[in-house]
């Protein structure tokens, strides 16, 4: 419980995501181009403008290139993206000396009473099980190959929890995690982990 708080809250050193990969890649791609391809609602919106940008520096490695100008392009790239808020349930120690007042429950509650090492008094808080807000930061890409008739095949969704709404401060790691293993397995569901500067 410990550790998952740590990994949602801001002080967390390490961000980490889940990837879930499908792909019937096609064999002898290398040097192939790829256009990014904007859905109605994002053409001309500076948010997908700068995520754009980030999809071109993860997929770089896989040997891909951006077709520029009138050249035409092999691979259509789409990226669907958003933050969803979601509620879990964790459980905590209850601070009995906050909730109830000072020494409130110490005779005979959570302190237990009169004991312990030289009579003193020892205590024993509950744990209880609250709710949590959670937000699910989450990227899809999705690559067809127009070679093939438009057909998918690649698509792969990183998912990132965190207690705060910061999508645009994790997409270069979500970016990062799509295209980290490319193509990977078919079917693949991974954990990925990256250092975040200090």
């Amino acid at each position: 419980v410990v550790a998952a708080l740590l990994a949602l809250g801001g002080c967390a050193s390490t961000l980490s995501a889940r990837v879930t990969t499908y792909q019937q890649w096609p064999v002898g791609t290398q040097g192939e181009y790829y256009r990014i391809v904007a859905e109605p609602q994002q053409a001309g919106n500076l948010e997908f403008g700068a995520f754009s940008d980030m999809l071109r520096a993860s997929i770089g490695p896989t040997g891909l290139r951006e077709a520029t100008g009138d050249a035409r392009a092999r691979f259509d790239v789409r990226m669907q993206y958003g933050t969803e808020l979601k509620q879990t349930w964790v459980q905590r120690y209850d601070d009995a000396y906050l909730n109830d007042g000072w020494m409130g429950p110490a005779f005979g509650g959570y302190y237990g009473g009169w004991g312990g090492w030289g009579g003193g008094i020892f205590y024993r808080p509950a744990v209880v099980t609250v709710p949590v807000d959670v937000y699910h930061n989450t990227l899809t890409v999705t690559i067809t190959d127009q070679s093939q008739q438009g057909r998918e095949v690649y698509r792969a969704t990183a998912v990132h929890r965190s207690d705060a709404d910061n999508l645009a401060a994790v997409m270069p790691y979500l970016m990062q995690a799509i295209f980290d293993d490319f193509p990977g397995n078919n079917g693949q569901v991974r954990e990925v982990s990256y250092e975040l500067p200090r």
